[in-house]
């Protein structure tokens, strides 16, 4: 089919704006943005899920290694307080195992105290004397 251009004139004739197009693109720019922009927040939010998880995990290989760290620390405590241990460094400072003649009746050590309480529970009595 062959066109022949027209000898009319169409300069004059105006053509009428389809409002309702224009309000369908209008609307439809506007759905286009939602969905835009709630995929950018979908992502937004993944990648913060993603980035709490290392972290949460990094936190995680600390704790563990803090506690570990604690129960090595706790057996070292346990046996620097060992009985065993302790005789032998008393016994390098120069301590001796108690006789039982350094050991008074009870009513001996009761008796030596005494005058040592009332001083410190009267410290004005003390100077009377």
């Amino acid at each position: 089919m062959r066109r022949v251009p027209s000898k009319q004139r169409n300069s004059r004739i105006h053509r009428d704006r389809d409002v309702r197009a224009l309000s369908r693109l209008a609307c439809l720019l506007a759905c286009g943005l939602v969905l835009a922009g709630g995929f950018v927040f979908a992502a937004r939010q993944h990648f913060a899920a993603v980035d709490f998880g290392y972290k949460s995990e990094v936190l995680r290989r600390e704790r563990d290694r803090l506690l570990a760290e604690k129960q090595q620390l706790l057996l070292r405590k346990e046996q620097a307080f060992a009985p065993a241990r302790l005789a032998v460094q008393a016994r390098e400072l120069g301590l001796k195992p108690l006789q039982a003649n350094q050991v008074g009746s009870p009513k001996a050590v009761v008796a030596r105290q005494l005058p040592i309480a009332s001083a410190l529970l009267n410290p004005s009595a003390s100077f009377q004397r």
